[in-house]
């Protein structure tokens, strides 16, 4: 089987030579300054903290983002985003992702929501790398039952009084914010609003969750609000209506997760063939065996309708008309994807496969976080059939 993986993206129509050269310098800035590292940073537990600058530096962290508050705006679409998760799911750490690109779900409610003082104070030294947000959504009680969260907001003069947790929140424990959906209101979803709590307000504690199957490398935590007070200039956008706020973050969450997952699935691929190759049982070659031919072709099938379904979705939002019902689904068939590639890798590679430090190794682990995150396969399947009306 040809090792040339990259060919159905480089005949994608939407992506011209801005796009590819795109990935050529972020290619070479993971090459650098993250693959030699990258294992070690997972075992560890932590990113250090001047990868942030770094990534700034080369463009990532501001991409898309509106260029007064030092993001890169001009001429950016959705194929840039597309690469860029495929790249940074190239190093083979999932946790990678969920660190140093954590303000991709904290950053755009204060963006397209929050007053212009609070987008003036927090965007740009997160852009920077100097500081960093988070999102906090998920309550120990709650999980992904968004409209039915606890923790509570009442207003209190100019300010809110904030109490009860989150919990599972990604990068937790290195923000200087948090985007938090709070209830400001009765029950339901009518009720949310979203805020944006500063971490050292006093009454902000948290404590870091890490014993985690995958991720290591991403710091996880429970956050604790009490008594916290929040101005209510913080509010982001309208007092209990912050349920839209939070619906309009998921489209870009869960995209940016399927694109990973297609990117993980092909490292998996990409790792079998070169051990299919080198590898001989029997007097023969891995290769040589109809059944491993099969896996990696079955593998690569997958691959290529994920991706498919990626395009296309990519293309709808870009044309105005995503759709959140299909977006949810790809979601689904990207970490259904993903699984049945990191089984059949782990199958192909056999003991090699399943010591540490390997990238098929630790994509194994952390297949079932890339499930759940952003929405269940469950509720991701519920919710798509709630919006096609039944």
């Amino acid at each position: 089987m040809s090792l040339d993986f990259d060919s159905a993206r480089l005949s994608n129509p939407n992506m011209g030579p801005e796009h590819h050269e795109w990935r050529t310098q972020l290619r070479k800035f993971f090459d650098v300054e993250v693959m030699p590292y990258a294992a070690d940073w997972d075992e560890a537990g932590r990113v250090p903290t001047e990868l942030w600058p770094k990534a700034a530096a080369v463009g990532l962290l501001g991409l898309g983002y509106p260029e007064q508050y030092g993001g890169i705006s001009e001429g950016i679409d959705c194929w840039y985003n597309w690469i860029a998760s495929e790249e940074l799911s190239r190093v083979g750490v999932g946790g990678l992702t969920a660190s140093l690109m954590i303000h991709g779900i904290g950053l755009p409610p204060v963006i397209n929501f929050a007053s212009e003082e609070v987008k003036e104070m927090v965007a740009p030294p997160v852009l920077r790398g100097e500081k960093w947000i988070s999102l906090g959504i998920t309550e120990p009680g709650g999980g992904s039952d968004v409209a039915h969260l606890s923790t509570t907001a009442v207003r209190d003069g100019d300010h809110y009084i904030v109490n009860g947790s989150k919990t599972f929140i990604s990068g937790g424990m290195r923000a200087n914010w948090v985007s938090t959906a709070v209830r400001t209101g009765g029950e339901g979803a009518g009720g949310v609003s979203m805020l944006l709590i500063p971490t050292d307000a006093p009454g902000f504690s948290r404590t870091e969750l890490d014993k985690k199957q995958g991720w290591w490398v991403s710091d996880t935590a429970t956050l604790y609000f009490d008594k916290v007070r929040v101005p209510v200039a913080n509010l982001i956008g309208v007092e209990n209506q912050g349920f839209r706020v939070i619906m309009n973050n998921f489209n870009g969450e869960r995209m940016g997760m399927a694109a990973s997952m297609e990117a993980f699935s092909r490292v998996c691929l990409e790792e079998a063939v070169a051990w299919a190759t080198q590898r001989k049982t029997f007097g023969k070659r891995l290769a040589d065996h109809q059944v491993i031919r099969h896996k990696i072709a079955q593998m690569k099938q997958k691959i290529n309708a994920t991706q498919a379904y990626i395009r296309v979705c990519y293309e709808a939002i870009e044309a105005g008309n995503a759709n959140p019902g299909d977006i949810a689904l790809l979601k689904v068939q990207a970490s259904e994807t993903m699984e049945f590639c990191a089984r059949e890798a782990m199958q192909i590679l056999g003991g090699i496969g399943y010591m540490r430090g390997g990238r098929v190794e630790r994509i194994y682990r952390e297949v079932r976080v890339n499930a759940i995150g952003g929405g269940s396969e469950e509720i991701m399947r519920d919710l798509a059939a709630r919006q096609y009306g039944l």
